[in-house]
């Protein structure tokens, strides 16, 4: 089974209570179960997301956008979630988070960014383009334009809905 890069966007309360359970808990179990559908997968795509931005001259602002809706932020202490034997990422970084602000900062920076131009930038032929974003882009079944462009979506997608519902998103490695 491959590590992926998850993401979960939930209520600030969702979040308190599963802090709460693993305070009271004597191992640290959060119980942490986000509702399936307000889980995204991302596979390995945020690396190869952020590097077709940069070969596109996708400017400092979205790309950094970019970086922080596929990396978020350690400012708010999830350190609960990374504890054994519970760590819902034991093979990546530790998890981090978006609180609201930034959810509605990024959900709206991201609704700039036009995929299908940046993937344009790239050489026309898969083979060349894949080389060109590296990552392992040249194992992506039927190429890496329609793979990125599909989880560029979703990912654009999950933030504006998680910022129309005031959430905030938590990303991990698993």
């Amino acid at each position: 089974m491959a590590v992926t890069q998850q993401l979960a966007r939930i209520p600030a309360e969702y979040l308190a209570a599963c802090r709460q359970s693993a305070s009271a808990s004597p191992d640290g179990a959060p119980h942490w179960d986000p509702p399936t559908p307000d889980v995204l997968d991302l596979d390995w795509a945020p690396a190869l997301l952020i590097r077709v931005g940069e070969l596109a001259g996708l400017d400092d602002v979205h790309l950094d956008a970019l970086r922080q809706a596929t990396s978020g932020d350690t400012a708010l202490d999830l350190r609960f979630l990374n504890t054994h034997p519970h760590a819902i990422g034991p093979f990546g970084p530790a998890p981090s988070a978006l609180a609201t602000a930034q959810v509605a900062h990024v959900s709206e920076l991201l609704a700039q960014i036009d995929m299908p131009i940046l993937l344009a930038a790239l050489p026309t032929d898969d083979s060349e383009a894949a080389s060109v974003i590296g990552h392992g882009a040249d194992q992506i079944t039927g190429g890496p334009r329609s793979h990125l462009l599909k989880h560029f979506t979703a990912l654009r997608d999950f933030y504006l809905d998680a910022a129309r519902r005031q959430l905030l998103v938590v990303l991990w490695w698993d």
